[in-house]
């Protein structure tokens, strides 16, 4: 009897591996527009920073206590909550599109592409979170905070890296973006379990109508959408703003409409309008449409009114710096963050069959996870939800995060600048590797291999 011959071998999972060409494409067009927002973010939270310690602090302070609204509708609110609250909504929107079309439509849809950010995002929400808790576990008050350190701004980190002029391989920028996208989906789900402290199920049930009738007019009109700008405007946006206003009526945090609304887009084309899945879908003209609203306008404006913190001079940053929730927080964002998502990715390699790239070295990995304690949007939102704006606790808070997401890019700019030869080189490969069809071999050689 002739032996049976030995089973193949499976192939082996490559950590950091190049994605499809047309993924990074559409992720480098995103970072784009993203860094041009990140420089908005930083300057917007310098200016708040410089009125709100300058001789006319008291007139930043009453811009941003000052109440506008409908009041039996109980939307009487700051302009510091309707950014926080409504112009962040914008930003969550973004949010849930971006996590529908990777796992609907972009790499991630293959759980051999999804495992490693998933699960290092996951470590780099669990391992900040631990280690807040662990300085703040004597004191109720302030344990409330937990999940401040746990976000990571992806707008802030890609500023940086056009500061630095990183040339950071387009693997590691998509593995970037994802893990922050992922971040965000778990932020959202922190939010709206933990940080709702009043629950009225009416509201909610009635908000279940404009979400469903804009989920109705989105799947069935949605070349009609796609193809005339002012549609949106004029038919989804009603629809969004009186789910948006009953969320917020139930209790729960108002962003969550803008997650749920962006789920409810279409990521694929249907097959009537022009061809099997032909060109973009509707998920991703939005996107294109409103990104820039998001990044210019509505996490700048957020920015601009919850970074004002007044220090008091160096005795004040001092006594900020010294509060158990600073100290959490910047232990959290420093060292959890890069703790959890390199630690997660070591470990991936370690216990399963996946490998490092043979481009990258577990120091890329490292520069990575330091740039991804930059939180500044979302932890800034949690905060707030976490001791009330303009409270003590509120205010320390918003130094730590300040303080430890300028140290996170300091250091990440440290790491990432001394390995920046050899990402020029890692571009080239990727520029100089051309087919016939412009297409990097490299991606012709994934795809095929996918």
């Amino acid at each position: 009897m002739s032996a049976l011959p030995p089973s193949p071998t499976p192939p082996r999972l490559t950590v950091f591996g190049r994605g499809s060409y047309a993924e990074a494409l559409r992720i480098g067009e995103i970072l784009r527009k993203e860094t041009v927002g990140g420089a908005l973010l930083v300057a917007a939270a310098v200016a708040a920073l410089i009125w709100a310690n300058s001789p006319a602090s008291a007139s930043y302070f009453a811009l941003r206590d000052f109440t506008i609204g409908y009041a039996p509708w109980h939307l009487d609110l700051s302009l510091g909550a309707w950014a926080a609250d409504g112009l962040l909504a914008i930003f969550f929107f973004l949010v849930g599109l971006e996590l529908k079309r990777e796992f609907v439509a972009g790499d991630l849809r293959r759980p051999s592409k999804s495992v490693v950010p998933v699960a290092a995002a996951v470590g780099g929400v669990a391992v900040p979170a631990l280690i807040y808790a662990a300085v703040n576990f004597a004191d109720a008050g302030t344990l409330r905070g937990w999940a401040i350190p746990t976000a990571t701004d992806i707008a802030f980190a890609v500023a940086v890296l056009a500061i630095i002029g990183s040339h950071l391989p387009s693997a590691l920028r998509i593995f970037l973006l994802t893990l922050a996208v992922v971040d965000d989906l778990l932020a959202i789900t922190i939010i709206a379990v933990f940080y709702t402290s009043e629950f009225h199920p009416a509201p909610l049930l009635l908000a279940l109508l404009p979400l469903g009738l804009y989920t109705v007019l989105v799947q069935k009109f949605r070349r009609f959408f796609g193809t005339h700008a002012l549609a949106p405007w004029l038919i989804l946006l009603p629809l969004g703003a009186a789910t948006w206003a009953l969320v917020h009526a139930s209790g729960i945090h108002a962003t969550v409409a803008g997650v749920l609304l962006g789920f409810a887009v279409p990521v694929r084309r249907s097959r009537a309008s022009g061809g099997p899945e032909a060109g973009p879908g509707l998920a991703e003209i939005f996107e294109h449409r409103f990104r820039p609203i998001s990044a210019g306008i509505a996490v700048p404006v957020f920015a601009f009114f919850s970074a004002g913190v007044a220090v008091g001079g160096w005795q004040g940053l001092g006594a900020a710096l010294t509060d158990p929730v600073a100290v959490g927080i910047v232990l959290a964002l420093v060292l959890g963050k890069p703790a959890g998502i390199l630690g997660t990715t070591w470990l991936i390699t370690k216990t399963t069959r996946a490998r490092l790239d043979g481009s990258f070295a577990w120091i890329d990995v490292c520069g990575l996870s330091i740039l991804a304690g930059i939180g500044f949007t979302v932890s800034l939102l949690v905060a707030e939800l976490s001791f009330g704006q303009g409270t003590v606790h509120d205010d320390h808070a918003k130094v730590g995060i300040l303080a430890a997401s300028l140290l996170a890019a300091l250091l990440a700019t440290a790491v990432l600048r001394t390995r920046n030869a050899r990402y020029r080189r890692t571009e080239e490969e990727e520029r100089i590797d051309s087919d016939h069809d412009g297409i990097p071999d490299v991606y012709q050689q994934g795809s095929a291999a996918g």
